[in-house]
């Protein structure tokens, strides 16, 4: 079902329940987190930034997960073939890290020790937020202490994938933002090296994970996005299936305009993540391939909680139906760049 969501409300009604599912441009549904049925512990909330170019990512997550609390920093270096994380972690902080109720506004901060994380919006017509991070126990390849400085920009009147997510119980919900492609100018500091993010001058760009939600114990889910610019307008997408009922996740972004697709699935070599990524949809709008440059994975076992993981990192090639019609051509020579995931959750 592609329903859109155009009238905004409160996400509960007082039993809990969703008032609406389906698919939003804005984050115009209030998380009344007051009016939540579930417990606490059973509480997911995280804000997420993933900054990457072709050549190194930072991601940056403060998350709640009801069991902890945790500043996240991850470090990859692609040309290196070699990436790090590190978190910061809170026991049972069910909801205390108070994160906003939207992402439209409201700061993020989370310390422990001597690491720390903040995410702050910024004043002016535009909307930029700062991502500030120093983790000084951190060692990378030999290098001790990252630490950074990164603004992100975007104009608020563009296009942005939101979905309300029902589950069969109905007190599991996700409620989730994912803004793609801000431009994104910093630096980070790891150890005595200088790495910089200039926005388009070497294709950097941020994608932004908000999510609120009560999920299955079990959950697994497949995520893809990736920016640059295409007939030298902004392009992006996000890709998103494998959880929750309703209406997809997945949407095109061309010039501050978001294009809504239906089922789009993409399939890798699990033997062999190095090998293209191949994306298609049910109704012929996305015929892509991401060309990995890097690949990574994941498997933490903390007994009740477990997580596996396998991610790539590469350049998008193809083409892509728009609303309209037109028919869009990526050319590895435009340099769209992003990620693609498949995740496997107890938790």
């Amino acid at each position: 079902m592609q329903k859109e969501i155009t009238r905004g409300s409160d996400l509960f009604d007082d039993r809990g329940h969703l008032t609406q599912t389906g698919w939003a441009r804005q984050l115009i549904m209030n998380y009344n987190r007051e009016k939540m049925r579930a417990s606490l512990l059973r509480l997911k909330e995280w804000d997420c930034y993933c900054i990457l170019n072709p050549e190194f990512q930072l991601n940056l997550i403060v998350a709640d997960v009801g069991y902890f609390g945790m500043g996240h920093v991850n470090w990859l270096d692609y040309k290196a073939g070699k990436d790090k994380s590190s978190e910061a972690i809170k026991l049972f902080t069910r909801g205390k890290l108070n994160l906003p109720p939207t992402a439209d506004r409201g700061d993020v901060e989370f310390i422990k020790g001597d690491s720390w994380i903040k995410f702050k919006h910024l004043p002016g017509a535009m909307s930029q937020r700062e991502l500030t991070f120093d983790f000084p126990g951190y060692v990378f390849d030999g290098r001790q202490g990252i630490s950074g400085r990164i603004i992100l920009t975007r104009d608020p009147a563009d296009d942005t994938m939101v979905n309300v997510i029902p589950f069969e119980n109905p007190k599991h919900f996700v409620y989730v933002q994912k803004i793609v492609g801000m431009p994104a100018v910093g630096q980070v500091k790891l150890g005595e090296e200088i790495y910089e993010f200039k926005g388009e001058a070497n294709d950097s760009y941020a994608t932004l994970d908000w999510s609120r939600g009560v999920f299955p114990y079990r959950t697994e889910w497949w995520w893809s996005y990736a920016a640059g610019k295409v007939n030298g307008k902004p392009f992006g997408f996000n890709i998103d299936y494998g959880f929750g009922t309703e209406s997809s996740k997945s949407m095109l972004f061309y010039d501050g305009r978001g294009h809504h697709l239906d089922e789009v699935t993409y399939s890798f070599d699990i033997r062999d993540p190095l090998k293209p990524w191949r994306y298609s949809s049910n109704d012929g709008r996305v015929d892509l391939v991401l060309e990995p440059v890097y690949s990574n994975s994941e498997n933490i076992n903390m007994l009740v909680l477990k997580t596996r993981g396998i991610h790539a990192y590469g350049f998008i090639s193809g083409a892509v139906i728009l609303d309209d019609g037109t028919r869009l051509v990526i050319e590895r020579s435009d340099r769209v760049f992003g990620s693609a995931e498949y995740c496997w959750h107890r938790w």
